[in-house]
């Protein structure tokens, strides 16, 4: 009796851990097509244009690069426009047509069309973009009601957990792609605010500024990036629902951002530094300098100080730090905990704005590249610098020359302004000393062919053959 009692109370047991499990676990779907046929109607396909204009030599020579005669007559050149284009995606979040998607997909448009549903076809204006954190939001122009989805809580996303990504690859219009959370928090040094949900969903060119769904078909992220120069290798970057409502809702009231400032440049606290600050362990955020007449001068903030925590929220690391602050309110009047001489000491500091603050303003000064002349082949072109692959979505560590000036009698006149090249006779192109070595060879050889492999500005890759005079 005690035997079979025994044999109960186990099978009892394994009965229950059994169906606790199988309550507790999440089904895989059978098919999207429910919540895909849902959710179409609200995401939109969205092309963008705009005029480039260059100079093209008015003689049948070239002036040596750096002549005098260079800039003499250079104001004699023929002014010639040309279109460029862009292709991107985006999504409905009101019935009266407000549109979100990723600013460098609509930076710099003269004309932006977003196509709904498929066929119907509308112009947009731009309410307000931020490029800090790569995101735009546009206004269909129509009285019509258009069918809108809503942002669901990305903090509440887990590794693992199923998301569908829809929107616009390579122009081919509505498209849907399934996978999984691969990880939360990434930092990919593409923005000053990153905290990209990672996913291995197929994301390609295209998809920029297209929805993330979770299984209840709710906005959990904004598609933004890939990695991979053949586009999609399983690894694209979302921005997450939760920091984006703030930008958007800031850019529909009121037309631009209003982060918190604290004016303090920070590093990161290493091992060496907590040992002789005598910190009980790399943490926080060391202050590196002070902004003169800035919200932590006024509070007292020196260089050298630590802040350990912000507004009762614990920085571990100094990365965190300016996330939070950014999205504090201005004017709002918070703790911050700092390390100084060995002990901790709390100061109260009424947060600046950062897009009225000096080092905003320093920031968004960018030297524009000096350009050089390839004289055979009658372009002018610069090295890729941070903002072409920020503005372009480009692979992080994309290499190579943008082609700014394009001469009518140029072998390769049929390329477009901007297109980017990243190798010559099969080898990569960094420098502009790269791409005249390649030339100079291709002239030397019987053939006088020269290989070359370009981005397109649409980001695909291109190969050309190019016959050489």
């Amino acid at each position: 009796m005690k035997i079979k009692s025994k044999k109960s109370y186990i099978f009892f047991i394994f009965l229950y851990f059994f169906f606790n499990v199988e309550g507790n676990s999440k089904e895989v779907p059978s098919s999207f097509a429910d919540l895909a046929e849902k959710l179409m109607p609200s995401v939109v396909n969205i092309s963008t244009t705009q005029t480039v204009i260059t100079n093209t030599n008015p003689f049948p020579f070239q002036f040596p690069p750096g002549s005098p005669f260079e800039d003499m007559f250079k104001e004699f050149g023929t002014p010639q426009k040309k279109k460029a284009s862009a292709l991107g995606s985006g999504f409905i979040i009101d019935s009266n047509g407000i549109v979100i998607t990723n600013n460098h997909v609509i930076k710099g448009a003269e004309d932006i069309i977003v196509r709904v549903d498929g066929n119907k076809e509308y112009k947009a204006t731009v309410i307000g973009s931020d490029p800090l954190s790569d995101i735009a939001v546009l206004k269909i122009k129509s009285k019509g009601k258009f069918i809108p989805v809503k942002f669901g809580d990305s903090d509440k996303a887990r590794i693992g957990d199923w998301v569908i990504a829809i929107g616009n690859p390579f122009g081919l219009g509505g498209t849907v792609t399934s996978g999984i959370i691969s990880a939360r928090n990434r930092d990919i040094g593409l923005t000053r605010y990153e905290d990209y949900i990672q996913t291995d969903a197929s994301i390609n060119q295209g998809n920029s500024g297209g929805p993330l769904f979770d299984m209840n078909g709710d906005v959990i992220g904004i598609n933004t990036a890939i990695l991979g120069q053949s586009g999609s290798i399983g690894i694209g970057f979302a921005i997450p629902s939760n920091s984006a409502k703030k930008v958007i809702n800031q850019l529909i009231e009121f037309g631009e951002t209003k982060r918190g400032w604290l004016g303090v440049r920070i590093q990161v606290v290493t091992k060496e530094i907590a040992d002789v600050e005598k910190l009980d362990e790399p943490r926080g955020a060391l202050v590196a300098s002070v902004a003169e007449g800035g919200p932590s001068d006024k509070a007292g903030i020196k260089s050298g100080d630590i802040i350990l925590e912000f507004n009762g929220v614990l920085i571990n690391e100094m990365k965190e730090l300016p996330k939070i602050v950014a999205q504090t309110e201005v004017g709002k009047t918070v703790k911050v905990k700092i390390w100084r001489n060995k002990k901790e000491i709390t100061k109260k500091i009424i947060l600046g704005r950062l897009e009225t603050s000096e080092d905003f303003a320093k920031a968004k000064q960018v030297e524009k590249p000096k350009d050089s002349q390839i004289e055979i082949l009658k372009i002018n072109v610069r090295p890729v610098e941070k903002i072409d692959i920020e503005e372009r979505n480009l692979p992080k560590n994309t290499k190579g020359l943008v082609i700014t000036k394009i001469a009518n009698d140029s072998p390769i006149n049929y390329l477009n302004i901007g297109n980017i090249i990243v190798e010559a006779q099969k080898k990569a192109i960094k420098t502009i000393g790269d791409l005249e070595m390649a030339v100079s060879a291709a002239m030397k050889s019987s053939e006088k062919t020269l290989l070359i492999v370009v981005y397109n500005n649409q980001n695909q890759k291109r190969y050309i053959g190019v016959k050489l005079n």
